[in-house]
């Protein structure tokens, strides 16, 4: 599939999942708008290898769940490339507790990163890509958002009401054009889940889950957003497709 042409943003892509699918996205021919909140080191480490792969990309600084933060990684695209063609909100972390010891500031971090800021950076692409008329958004959420998780209560709300935000996004912005979709995933082999994919006793409960009985690779989950942000899915918007080896098979 090709994405040559075409300019991306993937909002915390430094690292993990996210670093996967910018990578597979340079790989494949788009320009690419690397976003990071603090370990820059990471992210020039893959804007290096994305403009490696024959690509153009930079870093650029920015905290999701601010509006101006937002609002700037969006400009930086269109000022460096021209354009804004597809929109990844991959950007989140963890801040773990049991509902009944939770404190307010746990779920508001979490809910402002995950849910919160993949409405604004939306918001904030979407009114470029009507002005274009056309353009992908892809939403990532996790079988927590499906099945619910013991000890993430904030995460798994958050991820849950990324389906329903996208549903609704779907819906509104179909008139101009743009499509809006989820991938939901499982456990994905970054440094981000080593514990639990090194950890023996971890790694068991989790394996229990997953049907193909394996973690999955970098390489198993990035064709599905190539091909989510390619022109070969452009009858496709408002739908959930999941990529966690059956984890969160309902």
């Amino acid at each position: 599939m090709d994405l040559k042409d075409k300019v991306a943003l993937v909002t915390g892509s430094s690292r993990g999942v996210g670093r996967a699918v910018a990578l597979a996205y340079g790989k494949a021919g788009a320009d690419i708008v690397v976003n990071y909140t603090s370990n820059e080191k990471a992210a020039n480490e893959a804007v290096e290898t994305i403009r490696s792969m024959g690509s153009q990309a930079i870093a650029v600084k920015g905290d999701v769940a601010l509006k101006s933060d937002a609002e700037n990684l969006v400009n930086s695209a269109i000022e460096k490339f021209g354009k804004l063609d597809i929109l990844v909100n991959n950007a989140g972390f963890t801040r773990p507790a049991l509902m009944l010891k939770m404190e307010e500031e746990q779920w508001d971090q979490v809910v402002d990163i995950h849910l919160k800021g993949a409405f604004l950076c939306s918001q904030a692409a979407g009114l470029h890509m009507k002005e274009q008329k056309s353009g992908k958004i892809i939403n990532v959420m996790s079988v927590a958002g499906l099945v619910g998780t013991v000890g993430q209560i904030n995460y798994s709300a958050a991820k849950g009401g990324i389906l329903s935000m996208t549903k609704s996004m779907a819906r509104e912005l179909a008139r101009y054009n743009i499509c809006a979709n989820v991938i939901s995933l499982g456990i994905v082999k970054t440094d981000m889940s080593e514990k639990i994919t090194t950890d023996e006793k971890l790694k068991e409960i989790y394996m229990n889950r997953i049907l193909l009985k394996r973690f999955a690779e970098p390489d198993d989950i990035s064709p599905a957003f190539v091909f989510l942000a390619s022109d070969q899915s452009n009858y496709i918007t408002g739908q959930l497709l999941c990529v966690d080896g059956g984890y969160g098979m309902i």
